[in-house]
C-alpha cells in the first residue's frame, strides 16, 4: 500500500517505535508525520518511509491537533483489542 497524505502509519524504528502517526505531507524521500501530542501539526517529524508500516486507514486533512489525538487514540485502542 502506498503512503499518501492522511495515511495512518505505525513507526517501525526509532524512539517512537510502535506509535501511530498521520502522514501530513510527502517531502521527496521523506514523509512528515504528526501525532497531535509530542509532534503537533506545527512541528511535524520527518521520517524515512521505510521505517513506517502503512495501515489501510486514511483520514481527511486538514485536522486539528485535538482531533488528531482523538483519532489516533481510538485507532490504537482498536488495534490493541485485535
Amino acid at each position: 500500500m502506498d503512503i499518501v497524505a492522511g495515511s495512518v502509519v505505525k513507526s517501525k524504528a526509532g524512539k517512537d517505535k510502535g506509535e501511530f502517526f498521520v502522514v501530513v505531507s510527502l517531502d521527496g524521500d521523506r514523509v512528515s508525520v504528526c501525532d497531535g501530542k509530542s509532534r503537533g501539526l506545527s512541528d511535524p517529524k520527518r521520517k524515512n518511509p521505510r521505517h513506517l508500516a502503512v495501515t489501510s486507514t486514511v483520514i481527511d486533512l486538514p485536522i486539528t491537533d485535538k482531533q488528531l489525538r482523538i483519532t489516533l487514540k481510538n485507532f490504537s485502542e482498536v488495534t490493541k483489542e485485535d
